[in-house]
């Protein structure tokens, strides 16, 4: 299920963008971003609608993924 990100309290949604930047192993090419620009480039994410807050019934748990892998995976199931 899809969480839209305007739903989520403002602190709690900057714990969970850094969270998820703190445990993603991403590449950022020669130049190595800090923290607060990789949690601003996640946030123009999610208002572009390029990246979701994703959560899972199944696992309890919540998470940031592309939207079109949260949607290939709807896809088949």
């Amino acid at each position: 299920m899809i969480i839209p990100y305007t739903e989520i309290a403002s602190d709690t949604l900057d714990n969970l963008i850094e969270y998820y930047v703190l445990r993603e192993g991403t590449d950022y090419g020669e130049q190595e971003a800090t923290l607060e620009e990789k949690v601003l480039a996640v946030k123009r994410q999610l208002r572009s609608g390029e990246v979701v807050i994703v959560y899972s019934e199944l696992h309890e748990s919540i998470n940031l993924m592309p939207k079109q892998l949260f949607l290939q995976q709807q896809d088949t199931l």
